[in-house]
């Protein structure tokens, strides 16, 4: 496959699971803005600065307020990774790579843009913004599903998974970090009822409320719930997960080109090191940190892919 086609489909796919986790950051941010008593302002900066466009924002508003935040976040075309910019993102590359794309990919693709165009085509206001939030989720689900559906498993679905689950466990992290950096006040709040409140409001913004509480009884525990999202390999937005995927879909293409690729043998030791954790280490260690760390080899796979596979040539 010609490198600029890899670069198309993982972009695609990125972009695509890019769109879906800023809304779900949004949803955190309104949710988490209910059980807090200080400062707005803190709680939307902790959003912004958790996706990673802190400066972009800051070139363009002074204060952090919601109806500012949530529009440089749904709408702001100066913002790289805004709703509006990611799925104009996906778009572009799902034309790029249009050969490689089955029909349905395409049209659920075109018409997500579309839609998603019409919606945020002018400030949401606040009554509306949870329909808006379900829309972006509905329609970047509904791209994944007829991809899931009617794609073969060769490499073009690769490149298309390894995208999206990069961006997936790097979604996740951050939100994990939203909650212990940012969110708590202080130490003498931790296992008080505001944190908990907090620690179900991270499961809501990852889809993971129902299946946590079925495997745990109701426990709102913040080691259990930390275990669940970071190591536990049946969830399909734990970071475990996600590198189980992005490791199986490298492996494949190291098989089928018949290479040795560095970026599969990072991939490997980031899996085998979550592989050989425990959730009390991480704790120990400081959950923090060890987001940090991990979102930084996150990036850094990234970026051996595009040299691997030579997106730009």
């Amino acid at each position: 496959m010609l490198g600029k086609t890899a670069g198309g489909l993982f972009w695609m796919f990125r972009y695509l699971e890019r769109a879906e986790n800023t809304a779900r950051l949004v949803d955190a941010g309104l949710r988490i803005a209910l059980t807090r008593s200080s400062s707005e302002e803190d709680e939307w900066a902790s959003i912004v600065a958790t996706s990673g466009v802190r400066g972009a924002y800051l070139a363009r508003h002074k204060a952090f307020d919601a109806e500012r935040v949530v529009d440089f976040l749904l709408r702001d075309r100066s913002n790289p990774s805004s709703v509006l910019s990611t799925m104009e993102g996906t778009r572009t590359n799902a034309r790029l790579v249009r050969t490689a794309l089955t029909r349905e990919v395409w049209e659920a693709t075109n018409v997500g843009w579309m839609t998603l165009r019409d919606v945020l085509a002018e400030p949401p206001a606040s009554r509306d913004l949870p329909r808006i939030l379900d829309t972006i989720r509905q329609q970047t689900a509904l791209v994944r599903g007829t991809m899931n559906g009617t794609m073969l498993r060769n490499d073009i679905y690769d490149f298309a998974r390894i995208g999206t689950y990069l961006e997936r466990a790097d979604n996740t992290a951050r939100i994990l970090d939203v909650k212990y950096y940012v969110l708590l006040p202080s130490a003498a709040q931790i296992g008080s009822s505001l944190d908990n409140v907090q620690w179900e409001t991270i499961l809501r913004c990852v889809s993971a409320q129902r299946a946590y509480h079925w495997l745990n009884q109701g426990d709102v525990n913040p080691q259990t719930i930390a275990d669940f999202l970071i190591l536990d390999r049946r969830m399909p937005r734990s970071l475990a997960f996600c590198y189980d995927r992005i490791f199986d879909n490298l492996k494949h293409l190291s098989e089928e080109y018949e290479q040795e690729y560095e970026s599969l043998s990072v991939a490997a030791q980031t899996r085998t090191n979550l592989k050989g954790q425990r959730i009390e280490t991480i704790f120990d260690s400081g959950l923090h940190e060890f987001i940090e760390r991990f979102v930084d080899k996150n990036n850094a796979l990234g970026h051996q892919i595009e040299r691997d596979f030579r997106f730009y040539e």
